[in-house]
């Protein structure tokens, strides 16, 4: 292993990082930048950057094959999650790269500071004139032409050759922030002028209420028992949770639990007043769905504010590590936010994806939202040539959660127009999902051919019910659609069984998909409707999987059965297994 003066005199002298003599290599880069983002000149010299980097992890491939193991029903580690310090040693650099890496920026004045319990992120502020001098840049100002959002970003950056292998990028230098957020659509709106009844006569294609939730999915009464039973639910974008707006929704609609909380975490200097004209259209839905469903399980809202300092990522990152970094994980997150899959560069969806390995390895159940913008991405909008995916839905180890609607008053459903679905760009198509998606494709043929990446990582996964929800805003009454409503109520619904195999002495779920693809017949199989995007029908639902509605919407009962036969008691010690088969990231 080299020392770190033998690797500091591989290293070109940086005060000279643009001149002939420097071995600088293009490490990331794009042709141009996204639609809407206009340049506005070179940035001011002195403007102070937040960057961070992200180095090379010890052993990426063993953690992913430890989550697989701890999380395929039938692996004798099924259910025998990882601890915060087993993931931190797959996870932390070797000394040869944290070597490397510092004294190439010791030599650069700029002084780094790890903000990962690992270490593989660090974090760095320097001026502008000194950045494009460290990384051969020409950082300017762009901005994007409708939302008038401003960013400082360049086309591409280099490092020096010697660290390719120990730098897997920088942030955010050629990523741009989304112009656009995951949230609801407001289809009608009411005065808050009855009470609600929690018969499941309640059901109707107009007005769907967490009584209907039950009814649809034949969800018991259940008193939860296990207070370290934890649900979380995730808010960005300025969205706030309000608690008088709660205890409304709970007292017309699950009043058996009325008096239920949240807690409150805080990143990035994140708040959550309460004022009745701050709540959130998004952040009610989620809270007043994940607590009324789960029937009162434990649940903290954790509010992200707006001094992150994970660029276009609006603080997804920063979640993620500040989940790491704890020593007790919620058992289940549920997040109705994301992006465009070609949004965000495939290296940094490479490095986010992995980070949500990290948690479902230590026992957590990450679900999100497939988005609301049918094959068109995370909103509808017009499309070039191909279909657009979204993210983190394409990341292999989430749940993506799509959303249906209902056509009867006496429960049937099918898949939602909006639903967005389809196949990632960025990721491989993982094992758990190989079967039911080369079933899906037979049966679709030719149709939309060339459109979408077929051997790409294929979603939704599941789905739940995401038209006309009512929900209280400011004291009244509002009916919403989205995908933001179904991956709460799916978040919900795992919590519930969570609560169960704790109780019978067992673990937790953690990482859903391989679980869920073993068992099919524990769904309503959702085969009409489509979700229609870029001059196209879209995908359609079918028997089985599909790329509208996954593999349907969940038979609560049967799907808490086949979580019980398949956990196992845990095993009084760690115990060796043999790794499978990791999936392969890249596309």
């Amino acid at each position: 292993m080299p020392t770190k003066l033998l690797v500091f005199s591989a290293l070109c002298s940086l005060a000279f990082a643009k001149s002939m003599d420097c071995r600088m290599k293009v490490h990331e880069s794009v042709s141009a930048p996204p639609q809407g983002y206009v340049s506005k000149g070179p940035a001011p010299a002195d403007t102070e950057l937040n960057l961070r980097i992200a180095l090379a992890q010890s052993d990426p491939d063993g953690l992913i094959d430890a989550l697989y193991n701890v999380s395929t029903p039938g692996s004798l580690a099924y259910g025998e999650h990882l601890s915060k310090e087993d993931v931190e040693k797959f996870a932390a650099p070797t000394a040869q790269t944290s070597d490397a890496v510092k004294a190439w920026l010791n030599h650069a004045g700029v002084n780094a500071t790890p903000i990962s319990a690992a270490g593989d992120w660090l974090s760095i502020a320097l001026p502008v004139n000194q950045a494009n001098k460290l990384f051969d840049a020409d950082f300017a100002i762009y901005t994007h032409s409708e939302t008038g959002k401003q960013t400082i970003r360049t086309m591409k950056y280099s490092i020096p050759t010697e660290l390719k292998d120990h730098i897997d990028l920088v942030h955010p230098m050629v990523a741009f922030p989304s112009p656009v957020s995951l949230r609801p659509v407001v289809s009608t709106s009411s005065d808050l002028e009855r009470r609600a009844t929690k018969h499941p006569a309640n059901c109707s294609t107009s007005e769907v209420t967490p009584a209907c939730v039950e009814s649809l999915y034949d969800i018991p009464p259940i008193k939860v028992t296990q207070r370290h039973n934890q649900l979380a639910v995730s808010g960005f974008e300025n969205e706030f949770a309000n608690q008088a707006d709660l205890q409304t929704f709970l007292e017309q609609f699950q009043p058996d639990i009325k008096g239920a909380t949240f807690t409150l975490q805080t990143i990035d200097n994140g708040t959550n007043p309460q004022n009745g004209s701050e709540a959130g259209f998004e952040a009610n839905s989620d809270i007043q769905y994940a607590i009324s469903i789960s029937h009162g399980v434990p649940t903290t809202f954790i509010s992200a504010g707006p001094n992150n300092t994970d660029g276009d990522l609006d603080g997804h990152l920063d979640m993620a590590l500040f989940l790491l970094g704890e020593s007790k994980l919620p058992q289940v997150l549920t997040t109705s936010y994301g992006f465009d899959e070609s949004d965000l560069p495939r290296k940094l969806s490479h490095k986010l994806c992995h980070v949500y390995a990290q948690l479902g390895a230590r026992g957590m159940s990450l679900l999100f939202g497939s988005g609301d913008g049918g094959v068109s991405g995370l909103q509808s909008q017009t499309c070039n040539a191909t279909f657009v995916p979204t993210s983190p839905s394409g990341c292999p180890f989430v749940t993506s959660v799509g959303a249906t609607q209902l056509v009867s008053s006496h429960g049937g459903e099918t898949a939602a127009p909006f639903s967005s679905g389809g196949f990632s760009d960025f990721f491989f198509r993982p094992k758990y999902q190989a079967d039911a998606v080369k079933s899906y494709l037979s049966s679709i043929g030719s149709t939309n051919s060339g459109l979408f990446n077929a051997s790409g990582r294929a979603y939704p996964d599941v789905s739940a019910i995401g038209t006309n929800l009512s929900i209280i805003i400011d004291g009244r009454l509002k009916i919403l659609d989205g995908t933001s409503f179904s991956s709460p109520i799916f978040a919900g619904m795992i919590a519930l069984i969570n609560d169960a195999l704790l109780r019978a002495g067992k673990r937790q779920l953690g990482f859903l998909n391989p679980f869920l693809y073993k068992n099919p017949r524990a769904f309503h199989d959702i085969t009409t409707g489509s979700n229609p995007g870029c001059n196209t029908t879209g995908f359609p639902a079918l028997k089985g999987w599909d790329a509208v509605t996954g593999l349907g919407t969940p038979n609560f009962k049967a799907l808490k059965e086949a979580a019980l036969k398949a956990a196992r008691v845990p095993h009084p010690h760690p115990i060796e297994t043999e790794c499978t088969m990791q999936d392969v990231l890249s596309v």
